[in-house]
């Protein structure tokens, strides 16, 4: 899959939020921290670690920079701890263990720090091989566990789903947050900061090379 190509022509469902001041102060922040420094501010130092090695695993370096050479992993640890609820901060740590002990669990290995990118990219493969129905039923399970909490009531969530949730939620975050990174959006997407002619029809191709506007 060209990833570029697949970049420049995705729309706004997944960045359309990246223009409200809590998430640019968050991408601002990013920018001015050294990755090699980051502590994570959300998750544990072995859980920011993971973190580090699964948005590379999703956007591998290739024509681009990774994900985490644009810092997306330092951004979803901070959206998670500035913009995320407590029952949204409480799920994420929960699926992330049971993604976690199930990589521990295939690779015979007892820390999370020692899970490399080969423990973890076949467990997050496996969490996302699900087809459209599989997927939709396991989205009303979820929707069903998060309703129950939201109410104050006990709730338990198997543990592929539990493992399907964070992938797919993780998924959705990296290629967000890389939208969202300067990099992105000054090299790959569209990127006009200072706007000029109003064009209400134009073909897209013509205008921007099929590209969706960073800003």
């Amino acid at each position: 899959m060209d990833r570029r190509r697949v970049l420049k022509n995705m729309g706004m469902s997944l960045g359309y939020m990246v223009a409200t001041p809590t998430l640019l102060s968050i991408v601002q922040s990013c920018k001015s921290e050294p990755a090699l420094t980051w502590t994570p501010e959300f998750l544990a130092q072995n859980e920011g670690a993971v973190l580090s090695k699964l948005v590379d695993i999703i956007l591998p370096k290739t024509d681009t920079p990774s994900a985490s050479e644009v810092q997306v992993d330092i951004f979803i640890d901070r959206f998670a701890k500035d913009v995320m609820e407590k029952e949204q901060q409480d799920f994420l740590k929960m699926s992330m263990s049971k993604f976690t002990n199930k990589a521990l669990a295939d690779s015979g290995k007892e820390k999370v720090e020692d899970l490399t990118v080969e423990d973890l990219e076949p467990v997050l493969a496996a969490s996302l091989k699900y087809n459209k129905d599989e997927q939709a039923e396991m989205f009303k399970t979820i929707n069903s566990y998060t309703k129950a909490i939201a109410d104050g009531n006990t709730a338990e969530l198997d543990d592929e789903v539990s493992r399907f949730a964070f992938a797919n939620n993780l998924r959705g975050m990296t290629i967000w947050g890389y939208k969202a990174s300067e990099y992105v959006g000054e090299n790959v997407l569209a990127y006009l900061p200072v706007p000029g002619e109003y064009v209400a029809c134009g073909d897209l191709q013509e205008l921007t090379e099929g590209k969706a506007w960073s800003l």
